[in-house]
């Protein structure tokens, strides 16, 4: 996509574009950032030296915040310039645990509950000055407790109250565990992005000579609750999909969970075809590797395991040990969350970079544009797949 082509120039921004990537998420702002600057520089615009775009075109659309600490560990928000007016963009990668704190001499690693007080505390620091506020969350703050079965807390749904009672517009998330969540703030922007466009394209530049066709390709969901996303990619490739469903044991629970006994395949014969398995987390990664298993099992060929959130939970050991054994060829997942240096490294690891993405989004938006497109990559799927066939055709 062209820089000339990224927004609709035929608009006006809200406002001054400010973009706030808090600590957590940092790295992944500085390079929204630069995509943004890039962008506007190049862009011709009939309005651009009028004095209501003043301040479009700048060097950098960063605006410095901090959270400091007191030796009890208590905080505040800071903002150390003026965003009276702006359109303002906060940034917060909540799974980011490589961060520390002071507490009473002791240092304490920062848990996704830090992460959102913290986020709290800019858009409190923000003061209501701002012209709108927008959040991007990529991992939706206590989205895996989304719904009561018992008697227990609704975290994500508060969450989500509880920011918009602050005063924010939009929530801006990537493939949110169930989007259903929305609910809780029916009269406000939540939007659930799919990183599908970037897994594609970074499997296919990984595995340049993989062949899309139903005899050769199949999608795996590694369980009921994330067949929509597998029906959605298989779709869009042409090609088939099956399912796994967790058979529990529910008359005991393990770490607030019934245990999985055993993992059970819906669909049609696997032999010889690669297998892309998508889901939108890796935690320990257990269901995952046990699935790849399953699917080698059953004669599959290349395994292919595509997650938005590589969390990982219990480290890599498990899967340096099923790679050397041959039960999956490459994992993918994002940079939206907090990635170690040892992931970046491993042979298997593909790394899919969504800060393009998000920086379309956030130019878009500012612009008071639609997302919708977007929000639905179809388009840009099937032009990447028929640019990558003519390639390799030659």
């Amino acid at each position: 996509m062209s820089s000339k082509t990224a927004t609709p120039l035929d608009s006006l921004p809200v406002g001054r574009l400010g973009i706030i990537p808090l600590k957590s998420c940092e790295k992944l702002g500085n390079k929204v950032n630069d995509y943004i600057v890039k962008w506007r520089k190049d862009r011709d615009h009939q309005e651009k030296n009028n004095l209501t775009f003043e301040g479009y075109e700048r060097d950098s659309y960063l605006i410095s915040a901090k959270a400091p600490r007191f030796g009890s560990g208590e905080a505040k928000g800071l903002l150390e310039e003026s965003v009276r007016g702006d359109d303002l963009y906060l940034m917060v990668d909540v799974c980011n645990y490589s961060l520390t704190y002071s507490l009473c001499g002791e240092e304490n690693h920062m848990s996704p509950d830090d992460h959102f007080q913290d986020l709290k505390r800019i858009i409190a620091a923000v003061g209501g000055k701002a012209r709108r506020v927008n959040v991007i969350m990529p991992f939706l703050y206590e989205s895996r407790q989304h719904k009561r079965t018992g008697r227990e807390s609704l975290d994500c749904a508060l969450a989500l109250q509880e920011l918009t009672d602050m005063g924010v517009d939009n929530i801006i998330t990537f493939d949110a565990h169930d989007p259903r969540v929305q609910n809780a703030i029916p009269l406000h922007g939540f939007e659930t992005v799919q990183p599908a466009y970037q897994f594609i394209k970074g499997l296919f530049r990984a595995e340049p000579d993989l062949q899309v066709d139903s005899d050769h390709l199949m999608i795996i969901s590694p369980d009921a609750g994330g067949t929509g996303r597998a029906i959605y990619l298989a779709n869009v490739l042409g090609v088939d999909m099956g399912m796994f469903y967790k058979r529990r044991d529910y008359s005991t629970i393990v770490d607030g969970r019934n245990p999985i006994v055993a993992h059970e395949f819906l669909g049609a014969d696997v032999s010889g075809k690669d297998m892309i398995i998508i889901d939108d987390m890796i935690s320990s990664g257990d269901s995952m590797l046990e699935v790849a298993a399953l699917l080698k099992e059953k004669g599959a060929g290349k395994i292919f395991m595509c997650s938005t959130f590589g969390l990982f939970t219990n480290g890599l050991e498990r899967f340096d040990k099923a790679y050397e054994s041959g039960v999956f060829d490459r994992l993918l997942t994002t940079n939206l969350v907090y990635q170690t240096e040892e992931l970046l490294q491993k042979p298997y690891y593909v790394n899919c970079d969504m800060s393009k993405y998000i920086a379309l989004i956030i130019d878009t938006l500012n612009h008071d544009g639609s997302i919708s497109k977007l929000l639905n990559p179809v388009e840009r799927i099937n032009k990447f797949l028929q640019k990558h066939n003519n390639e390799h055709s030659k």
